[in-house]
C-alpha cells in the first residue's frame, strides 16, 4: 500500500480498546502509521494509547471517545477526524456488541443494529471524502459467521416484542456484509476499496453483555470445533488485509484467515442490500451536505 505522505498512513479503528480492535492497533503500530483509535471507554482508550507509545515510540497514536450507537456522537467523531486529517487511508469498522435484553438508543433504535451497523454506516459516509483523497484507501468491515443464520429479508429494526439476541446479532452482522459489498459496488472505479472480514471464533469479551453462561457457551462451541483463535491471530489477518500490497484494488470480498471465502446467499442479494441502504440513509439522516461523497451514497434506482 502506498505510504508516501508526510502524514503517514492514517488508520482509523473502531472498538479499539479491547479484543480484536485493541490487538489490531498494537499489530499495526509502526513509524509509518498514524493510528486513530475509537472507543466508548475513555480510561481504556488512554491506557491503550499509553501502551502503544511505550512499545512503539515512533508511532503517532491518539484516542477519540465515541459511542457508535449514538448518531450524535458518530457525527462529532467524524467531524474531529475530518478536522485533523486531510485524508484517511484505512478505516476498520470493528466495534461490535451483543445484548442479552432489548435496549434502545436515544434515537429510539435497537442498540445492536445501531452499534454494529448504523454507527459504522454513518461514520464511513461522513469521512468518505477524506478516503477519496488518499491514493489508495481501504474500508474493512468486521462481520461474523453469525450472518449465516439469517434467512429471507430481515426486519432490520427489531421491537421489544420481537427481540432475540442471536437474531439481533446475526442480522447486524449480515448488515455489515451487505454494506461492505454495496459500498464496493458504489465505489467501483475509485481509489477506495471495501471488503468484509470474518475474524472467526475469537476469545474476546464481546459476548459478556449476554452473561457469563452464554459467553462461555460461545467459547466452548468454537473450541469444540477447534476453531477458537486468539485476538492476536485475528488482528494479524486484519492488518494484512489493511496494508498488504498484493491486495491493492481487491474489493467486494469476504475474507476469513486472510483468504477469500463464500458468504451467505442473503449477503449477496442486491435487493436486500438496496433496501438496507435506503433504510440506513433514512435512519441516519444522511443528505447531500456530505460533499462529493454523496455521489456514491445517494439512493440507487430500484433493480
Amino acid at each position: 500500500m502506498d505510504h508516501a505522505s508526510s502524514e503517514g498512513t492514517v488508520v482509523v479503528i473502531t472498538g479499539a480498546t479491547s479484543g480484536i480492535g485493541r490487538a489490531t492497533a498494537f499489530r499495526m503500530a509502526s513509524p509509518e502509521v498514524r493510528l486513530v483509535l475509537v472507543g466508548r471507554n475513555e480510561q481504556k482508550g488512554i491506557e491503550v494509547v499509553s501502551r502503544i507509545r511505550s512499545s512503539s515510540p515512533q508511532c503517532i497514536c491518539k484516542f477519540l471517545r465515541a459511542d457508535l450507537s449514538s448518531l450524535t456522537e458518530v457525527r462529532e467523531l467524524a467531524a474531529r477526524i475530518n478536522e485533523h486529517h486531510d485524508r484517511v487511508n484505512v478505516l476498520i469498522n470493528n466495534a461490535g456488541a451483543r445484548f442479552n435484553h432489548f435496549e434502545q438508543t436515544a434515537n429510539g433504535l435497537e442498540r445492536t443494529f445501531a452499534t454494529n451497523h448504523l454507527g459504522h454506516f454513518l461514520l464511513t459516509a461522513l469521512i468518505l471524502d477524506r478516503m477519496l483523497n488518499a491514493p489508495a484507501a481501504r474500508i474493512l468491515t468486521v462481520g461474523s459467521g453469525a450472518h449465516f443464520g439469517v434467512n429471507g429479508t430481515p426486519s432490520w429494526v427489531l421491537q421489544r416484542a420481537d427481540y432475540e439476541r442471536r437474531l439481533a446479532y446475526g442480522m447486524s452482522k449480515l448488515a455489515n456484509i451487505l454494506f461492505a459489498y454495496e459500498l464496493a459496488r458504489r465505489l467501483s472505479g475509485t481509489s477506495v476499496t471495501s471488503n468484509a472480514v470474518d475474524p472467526g471464533g475469537v476469545a474476546t469479551n464481546l459476548g459478556r453483555n449476554n452473561g457469563w453462561t452464554a459467553w462461555l457457551r460461545h467459547l466452548a462451541y468454537y473450541a469444540a470445533k477447534r476453531e477458537l483463535i486468539t485476538a492476536r491471530q485475528a488482528a494479524s489477518h486484519i492488518a494484512y488485509l489493511a496494508l498488504a500490497d498484493d491486495l491493492t484494488g481487491v474489493t467486494g470480498q469476504y475474507f476469513r484467515d486472510g483468504k477469500v471465502v463464500a458468504s451467505s446467499p442473503a449477503s449477496r442479494d442486491r435487493i436486500i442490500a438496496q433496501g438496507l441502504w435506503s433504510l440506513s440513509l433514512k435512519l441516519t439522516g444522511l443528505e447531500a451536505s456530505v460533499g462529493r461523497a454523496w455521489k456514491y451514497l445517494q439512493p440507487a434506482d430500484p433493480l
